[in-house]
């Protein structure tokens, strides 16, 4: 009796949809570009509104682009 291997080239229903991980390269907050206000509002889950923009604001001058970071895997 044979036992046959799964196809490669065909991903697995466990491996598909939801419980794919995200590739190390896409979990970086930083992309070379200027950190706005409103990144750090969205990153934070907050809906963009101008008491959280200027939240916002305040911590990108007192932490700078590392706020960011810490608010992201």
């Amino acid at each position: 009796m044979s036992m046959s291997q799964p196809d490669a080239s065909r991903p697995s229903e466990a491996s598909t949809g939801e419980d794919r991980a995200t590739p190390d390269d896409l979990l970086h907050a930083r992309t070379g570009t200027e950190v706005s206000p409103e990144d750090l509002v969205l990153a934070a889950g907050r809906d963009v509104t101008p008491q959280n923009l200027e939240w916002a604001r305040r911590k990108l001058a007192d932490e700078g682009p590392a706020a960011l970071e810490k608010l992201l895997p």
